[in-house]
């Protein structure tokens, strides 16, 4: 493939440096990666995330090698054509789109020398994690990421940093946020003892979520999870339904904490939505090991809704990625309601996408078009998981008349001289508190 330059855009946010990172993307087909995207769309969306890093893209270049070298990733003819470009069209880091080994990683800052820094998908995605960890326990889990990330390459970071700190500014560009210069000095062994003390307060962080979530379960309040691709429009659904203040941006990972807001359905159910952070093609096994602890709340989920861009051409490959993504966390057999979001935005469904979305809803979040629709969808499929039964609840009792109706379904609602007595549904961990109420159905 020919070598693409774009002009520079001055106008790109950077929140480290006067002038924007100038970045040379080089996209590499291994189907190794497991990436549905086609190479072009792969490419546009790394241009997104060095965007989003505060970087400028000056030019890209692609290459489908018959052999992926163990050296240097790409042949040397390709490499010496990055080099010619860079003569035209100068740039300060290069940018690649898969996941470097540390070998790949050295032989390229050596190629290209001290000028120019060598980065993978995988940096360029902790990095943007890093800008956007305000709570201590998403700083935590970069920080345990990104060093697992770097302690193979730790042989080699010395010298990248002594020299990016001339030849980019100073240790402020793209992928030198978070536990930075200071804690790459470290040998070997000091670096695993943080990830180790890392670790541990992570298994605490662990430990209060599955207490609160226990919590939640005796209260039996149905947790509905928001999933999906990243910049899929999660968030902008979350604060229609709720108004919960979440940021969306119409950037990647513009969410990273967790956020978790009380809705009554339309019936007057009361359940839990949650949102997490979003989805991505070839999303480094470092990341989503190491936010395991955030993920952990869509294990509790009664019900997943699984977002999808419709207006997005890959829309398809990327709904794929996060399937796989939902495999790989074991969360498949899960109930899962598939929301097409975004539909404002294209003039018509295309023919057959409802077939190939069998039982999904469309909604635009931006609109509130279909929200009635879905929400009548989450009452149906939170009641087809409860058990039905019929109480009596003595008039000394209406708290209990309350968590019926807030938690439950009713069917009726009757009144005798003993008592109110409803026939309906409640979740199965609240059956037990109930069972003293229980009486032969009416």
């Amino acid at each position: 493939m020919e070598v693409t330059t774009l002009p520079a855009d001055s106008s790109l946010p950077n929140r480290n440096r006067q002038t924007p990172e100038r970045c040379f993307l080089l996209g590499v087909d291994d189907r190794q990666t497991g990436a549905h995207l086609p190479m072009a769309e792969s490419l546009s969306e790394l241009a997104l995330l060095v965007t989003t890093a505060g970087g400028t893209v000056v030019g890209q270049t692609s290459q489908r090698p018959r052999h992926v070298s163990p050296a240097t990733l790409v042949g040397h003819g390709k490499l010496q054509e990055i080099a010619d470009e860079r003569v035209q069209h100068p740039f300060d880091t290069l940018v690649v789109d898969i996941e470097l080994s540390p070998t790949q990683q050295r032989n390229l800052e050596e190629f290209f020398g001290e000028a120019t820094k060598v980065l993978d998908r995988t940096a360029l995605i902790l990095d943007i994690f890093a800008q956007r960890a305000h709570t201590r326990e998403a700083q935590l889990q970069v920080e345990l990421a990104q060093l697992e990330y770097l302690l193979p390459r730790l042989a080699g970071m010395f010298t990248f940093f002594s020299r990016s700190a001339g030849a980019v500014g100073g240790a402020t560009g793209i992928a030198t946020r978070g536990p930075g210069e200071t804690q790459l000095e470290m040998d070997r062994r000091h670096v695993r003892q943080r990830i180790n003390r890392l670790e541990k307060e992570l298994n605490e962080v662990r430990r209060t979520r599955h207490l609160h979530r226990l919590h939640r379960e005796r209260q039996g309040v149905p947790v509905v999870s928001l999933v999906g691709y990243t910049n899929a429009g999660k968030s902008t659904l979350m604060n229609r339904l709720t108004s919960a203040g979440v940021l969306a941006e119409d950037r990647p990972f513009a969410t990273l904490e967790p956020t978790l807001r009380r809705y009554i359905l339309p019936s007057g159910q009361e359940i839990v939505l949650s949102d997490t952070v979003g989805f991505i093609q070839k999303l480094p096994p470092k990341l989503v090991a190491a936010f395991r602890a955030t993920l952990e709340e869509l294990e509790e989920a009664a019900l997943l809704l699984l977002v999808v861009d419709v207006s997005d051409p890959n829309h398809a490959e990327r709904y794929r990625t996060v399937l796989e993504t939902l495999e790989e966390l074991k969360l498949l057999h899960i109930p899962r309601l598939i929301v097409l979001n975004k539909v404002d935005l294209v003039s018509e469904l295309p023919l057959g996408l409802i077939e190939y979305y069998p039982g999904s809803i469309a909604v635009s979040a931006h609109t509130g078009i279909g929200l009635e629709t879905l929400t009548a969808a989450i009452t149906d499929a939170i009641n087809g998981s409860l058990e039905e039964v019929t109480v009596l609840i003595p008039y000394s009792k209406p708290e209990f008349v309350q968590i019926f109706h807030r938690r439950g379904s009713v069917e009726w609602e009757r009144y005798s001289a003993e008592g109110t007595i409803l026939r309906g549904r409640l979740p199965s961990n609240l059956v037990p508190r109930f069972e003293r109420f229980f009486r032969a159905r009416a």
